[in-house]
């Protein structure tokens, strides 16, 4: 197995028969901070896991609203005291590592810091491998940067135990680099991108056109300058789709700009009704402030959603991002969130008809390529390598 192509271990492990996945099948437990509802990149990575033949049983966490899933893998919630903060982290990874220390299991793989410390202790008492995701440079997080104390707990963890990770794998070049470079472990790169899909639905011309912010409401988002950037706009709908901390806080700036007919809150989506409403879309922003190391390297699922849907992207001018709109040509860069100039780098991006017009001949072919398929067999690779070396 190990002289073959990931590919061509991919596509043995999609033909084992179900007679013989009773006997070879091996249990990977995923582990999550979140409620499993809307994490697409954990979703994906199960899925993958499944089609190779693995167990799969995905572990995250009940919250008061948290709405009912159904999946093809296993799933556990945890109901918890604590909804946020140390008391938060501290009882998930206790709770976490008990469940971790008895449940049947031969791999456990992490995604991100936050659930590390649990997976790392259980895997090492039952010598059972250990596999990271990590989904961001975590301790550089816009919500970490103000908060030294905080950020050297989690820098700790993440010093004393990613040395002695084997298999590691991060959602971009310049964070790979960054932990290969810090802890000697050998990251590979699999991207946050989407499943290839045909359009179900045609995009529908209207006299309004569409911006769209999908992800994460929280902070360096770039989304305050874009509410304010509505203000020098006409004929343009900014829609926000996604919770986080700092909605209420946008809501209120809206009402204060009077600017309600002109930016419009969804909240959080099911991943169907997102994709319905990315396709209506005519520009996708993805402007992330150049705050901390994380996000100057962030390459969001939300940019390579928009170009599977085939929407024209705006982003900042950051070197991952910046680097797949210029390589591909379906979209176009601010040097600026001041929100006079964004309202005029979004004015051009919606209404350059000669710009519009290369952006979507390029864009069916950025979207091909740009998929999960493509992108799922370094995965593949890596849980392969797991498998025959455990």
């Amino acid at each position: 197995m190990q002289n073959i192509s990931a590919s061509e271990k991919f596509y043995i492990y999609k033909r084992i028969d179900s007679a013989k996945l009773k006997t070879t099948k091996k249990k990977i437990i995923v582990s999550v901070t979140n409620d499993l509802v809307s994490d697409n990149r954990v979703h994906k990575v199960c899925t993958t896991l499944l089609q190779m033949g693995f167990d799969v049983l995905l572990v995250g966490r009940m919250l008061p609203h948290s709405a009912d899933i159904q999946r093809d893998y296993g799933i556990k919630r945890m109901m918890l005291i604590f909804k946020k903060g140390p008391f938060f982290y501290a009882e998930y990874n206790l709770k976490l590592f008990c469940f971790l220390l008895f449940a049947k299991s031969d791999v456990l793989l992490s995604n991100d810091l936050d659930s590390l410390a649990a997976n790392y202790f259980a895997s090492t008492i039952r010598n059972k491998p250990l596999v990271y995701d990590s989904h961001e440079y975590f301790t550089e997080v816009p919500e970490l940067i103000g908060r030294p104390r905080i950020r050297k707990i989690w820098e700790r963890i993440e010093a004393g135990i990613l040395p002695k990770i084997k298999y590691a794998y991060t959602v971009c070049d310049s964070i790979a680099k960054v932990y290969r470079q810090k802890y000697g472990t050998d990251f590979k790169v699999v991207r946050n991108l989407p499943r290839s899909r045909k359009l179900a639905l045609k995009k529908t011309e209207n006299e309004t056109k569409i911006v769209l912010y999908q992800g994460a409401v929280n902070v360096a988002r770039g989304l305050k300058q874009a509410i304010l950037a509505m203000k020098y706009l006409d004929g343009v709908e900014f829609v926000i789709a996604g919770d986080g901390d700092i909605k209420t806080e946008l809501e209120e700036l809206v009402k204060a700009e009077k600017l309600e007919n002109k930016v419009r809150f969804t909240g959080r989506l099911p991943l169907e009704k997102l994709e319905e409403l990315t396709i209506q879309a005519d520009l996708g922003l993805s402007i992330e402030e150049d705050f901390g190391l994380n996000y100057r390297f962030t390459l969001p699922n939300k940019l390579f959603d928009y170009i599977q849907a085939q929407v024209p992207v705006l982003v900042t001018n950051l070197p991952e991002m910046a680097a797949i709109v210029d390589k591909y040509q379906v979209g176009t860069i601010t040097d600026s969130l001041d929100p006079e100039l964004l309202a005029k780098k979004i004015k051009e991006s919606l209404f350059d008809q000669e710009k519009r017009k290369i952006w979507k001949e390029n864009l069916p072919a950025a979207a091909k390529e740009l998929v999960w398929e493509n992108e799922e067999k370094v995965l593949v690779e890596i849980f392969s390598n797991v498998i025959v070396t455990k």
